[in-house]
């Protein structure tokens, strides 16, 4: 690692981003997580929310043992937490499970029950958002399963980015794919992923703010679905 990465400020980190960003655009996603492993060995991680352990696989094929980071928020579907369990067993990885400050008892002690009905923004922020600030610190990038096709807040989703709000480099390396890449990539090797994507799941949230997707909806309508929110926080 060079001392711009290891040692550098955010405005040299952001500009490196930036660069990579342009470079890689039609790069392969093998290529951009060569990348991020060359430019940030160990403080690199991988972020999966167990809907499918695609960019897991990925990363693993470059640099084994990667670090995968998963939010549990308490409020997981159990085939979540199976997809986790599989991942860690079969898989040439690290599971790193992050747990929220409160357990749901504690949250539905100062803020009341079932607080994602009544201010989502708040559950996702206390459940997602907190907890991966805390869990990321020890690391300079991080890489997301985040595609353009997803939705149109994530149509211009960069390869390589920055995370303002974290100050950290910001992997997206199947960025450019379709759904049927992804499928594709699933079926050649055998990745595993959420039983719930075969049950009308186009998209796995939290299971009090996920349904079953209705034929023509984007993948993430069934995310706060009646809601204008769109994202947890995570990444925008």
């Amino acid at each position: 690692m060079t001392a711009v990465q290891q040692d550098g400020s955010a405005e040299e980190l952001k500009e490196l981003a930036e660069h990579a960003g342009r470079d890689l655009e039609d790069a392969t996603a093998l290529d951009i997580l060569q990348w991020a492993v060359d430019t940030f060995g160990r403080t690199f991680c991988v972020t999966s929310s167990m809907e499918d352990a695609v960019v897991a696989h990925l990363a693993s094929r470059v640099l084994k043992g990667v670090d995968v980071v998963f939010l549990d928020t308490g409020y997981h579907f159990p085939e979540t937490l199976g997809t986790r369990d599989a991942v860690e067993t079969v898989m040439d990885v690290s599971v790193i499970t992050l747990t929220p400050r409160q357990t749901v008892a504690e949250q539905d002690t100062e803020y009341g029950p079932r607080l994602h009905d009544r201010d989502p923004d708040l559950c996702c922020r206390l459940r997602k958002v907190q907890p991966l600030e805390e869990g990321l610190k020890g690391y300079r990038a991080w890489a997301t399963g985040l595609r353009r096709d997803e939705s149109p807040t994530r149509a211009n989703t960069p390869v390589v980015g920055w995370d303002e709000k974290r100050q950290k480099v910001k992997v997206s390396p199947i960025a450019r794919w379709t759904q049927d890449d992804v499928d594709a990539y699933i079926a050649e090797h055998g990745v595993l992923t959420n039983p719930l994507l075969m049950d009308g799941y186009a998209s796995v949230g939290c299971a009090p703010c996920t349904r079953r997707v209705l034929e023509g909806e984007d993948a993430r309508a069934g995310r706060w679905a009646g809601r204008a929110k769109t994202e947890c926080g995570l990444h925008g």
